[in-house]
């Protein structure tokens, strides 16, 4: 079984329910067993700005399958969740991001991990520490607090225990 942590999106839709209705089809997976789930922060949106705040927050879980098969799981839920992809970084009812599989470095035409913009991103950094603890470091970076220490400017702030 791997370690692994899940970033859960949304900002259209009734946004807290997305996120509730995603970590159920996440804990209804055979292969996958929670270990941990964050606060929901909200977050101004990456991309453009003609769109509502994010909500945001991470599951942790251990999984019997591989990275590629639990980022087709997680592609699945999407689709299944009515995820349409309409405009890069665009406003979305349900975005699943693999975050981190264990201490696995990969990075394929399908797949990187850690994710490639995890280490910089406030809205994935303060709900991994409040799993993990911001001692914790993830595969070629430096310790999560200094990662938070990289992001003041980013304006985050909790909004509530995750939905269930």
């Amino acid at each position: 079984m791997n370690q692994v942590f899940i970033g859960l999106g949304s900002n259209i839709d009734d946004p807290l329910d997305r996120l509730s209705e995603a970590y159920q089809h996440l804990t209804a997976q055979a292969d996958l067993s929670a270990t941990g789930l964050s606060k929901v922060y909200i977050s101004s949106p990456q991309g453009p700005q003609d769109q509502p705040h994010f909500y945001n927050a991470v599951a942790g879980f251990t999984a019997s399958l591989s990275p590629h098969e639990l980022l087709t799981t997680l592609l699945n839920i999407e689709t299944a969740m009515g995820r349409k992809r309409l405009r890069h970084w665009g406003e979305r009812c349900i975005d699943l991001d693999l975050l981190l599989y264990g201490t696995a470095v990969i990075a394929t035409d399908a797949l990187i991990l850690p994710h490639p913009r995890a280490h910089e991103r406030r809205f994935v950094l303060d709900p991994l520490s409040e799993l993990l603890g911001t001692d914790y470091v993830m595969p070629g970076q430096p310790p999560l607090k200094t990662l938070l220490s990289r992001c003041t400017q980013q304006t985050i702030s909790v909004l509530c225990e995750f939905p269930q």
